[in-house]
């Protein structure tokens, strides 16, 4: 990908569609069989396609690693809620992220907001440095991007919400400033999902996504995809996806796109959850500190209410549990609702503890800086009733904070064990 050094221009918002989210979700790629009236699509799964003669294919594929229908629909979707010219998938969220990096020439330089999923720190930290990519993260990316570019600046790299604080970022601002110097945003959009946020709206150039997570909803599939609009990034991307091969397959797109036909039913609900947990929780004695964009307390609540649909908070928190690390392991291990394990974004609820498992990569005094210490536990709200949810996250608390203390012997309320 040629990135020059002119000054983009900051795309304007893309018009309305003609039909609503809820509608594109349900319609868009999802064309009807015109041979059988097969109103789901079938799943192609053949590897290769017959030609009529030497180079001439019956209809557009060839070959699946290059094209595949499956593939093609599910990427026309995601363009769709996107709000975006095109889509491209591959087979996790972190071979979106490398062959974007890959796409970038050596000596190239990435600025990156410090609070990032650990699997793209370790990718920008261990393996874009290999081939020569340098990242400069910086925790106040706002602030202070213009202190951070270079002549070698390429990319600006944006997690909003990040993860697993869930601080916001200004997309428009950052965007603006980047592109005077003709360097491309990219904003990962996982934490959100096309139905609650749409980077490109604000001036991003790529907008990317772990479809594992909220798209797919399911928890069983592992895949990625980048929306954008510009025809060079296209042909770029497309051309790395086809060499490097790192494309999902068409059973995983097939699934991938049917759980995206409920995502706004889902994201909804989530978001309702979320809301639930994150006031209980920042009622509970037993809580240091509660991060979730959806709280009026939170210091990026007017992001939120700008680049959020109806000001949604998402179905992410995190919060601090006293009692450090130990009192945050209890916690995960107490819930009944809330399963522990790592990812987020499906069906059901999830919890863990973000320095010990997704971020253990990153270096402690790296994690404590952007905020992740040992005691903080990241929540995942899934689409089950609010008030069970609530009940579960009360009695881990209590599990977890004072059942310790009376087991010590020390008075809790007033009273000894």
């Amino acid at each position: 990908m040629h990135l020059s050094d002119q000054p983009i221009e900051t795309p304007p918002r893309a018009p309305s569609p003609v039909n609503r989210f809820g509608t594109l979700a349900v319609h868009a790629g999802s064309p009807i069989d015109p041979v059988t009236g097969a109103v789901i699509e079938s799943i192609s799964l053949s590897t290769t396609f017959a030609q009529t003669g030497v180079g001439k294919p019956v209809g557009a594929y060839e070959y699946s690693r290059s094209s595949n229908p499956n593939r093609d629909n599910f990427e026309t979707a995601v363009a769709a809620l996107e709000k975006a010219k095109y889509a491209l998938a591959f087979s996790s969220g972190s071979a979106t992220t490398a062959v974007i990096l890959q796409s970038l020439a050596s000596g190239s330089h990435v600025v990156s907001v410090s609070d990032v999923y650990g699997g793209t720190h370790r990718y920008f930290t261990q393996v874009a440095q290999a081939h020569g990519v340098k990242v400069t993260f910086t925790p106040e990316i706002e602030v202070d991007i213009a202190q951070h570019i270079t002549s070698e600046t390429k990319l600006v790299w944006i997690e909003s919400p990040s993860n697993p604080t869930l601080r916001l970022v200004d997309i428009r601002a950052v965007a603006t400033e980047a592109h005077k110097h003709g360097i491309m945003v990219v904003v990962d959009n996982t934490f959100l999902s096309p139905y609650v946020q749409n980077p490109l709206d604000y001036g991003a150039d790529i907008v990317v996504h772990s479809v594992t997570k909220y798209i797919n909803g399911h928890s069983d599939v592992v895949m990625g995809v980048a929306a954008f609009n510009s025809d060079q990034m296209k042909s770029r991307l497309t051309f790395l996806q086809n060499a490097i091969g790192a494309i999902p397959s068409a059973f995983d797109c097939w699934l991938a796109h049917r759980g995206l036909k409920t995502l706004h039913l889902r994201a909804r609900e989530a978001t309702v959850n979320a809301t639930a947990v994150a006031e209980t929780l920042q009622a509970s004695p037993h809580v240091i500190a509660v991060n979730y964009p959806g709280l009026k307390s939170h210091p990026h609540r007017a992001i939120a209410i700008k680049q959020h649909r109806n000001g949604m908070g998402g179905g992410m928190l995190s919060f601090r549990i006293k009692g450090g690390s130990s009192a945050a392991e209890r916690f995960c291990q107490t819930t009944k609702l809330f399963t522990l394990a790592e990812s987020l974004g499906g069906v059901e609820s999830l919890v863990e503890v973000p320095s010990s498992m997704t971020h253990s990569g990153i270096p402690q005094n790296q994690r404590e800086a952007v905020g992740v210490f040992d005691d903080l536990i990241r929540v995942s709200c899934g689409v089950e009733d609010a008030e069970d949810l609530r009940a579960d996250v009360l009695q881990a608390l209590e599990k977890a904070t004072v059942w310790p203390k009376l087991s010590n012997g020390v008075h809790v309320n007033g009273h000894a064990s």
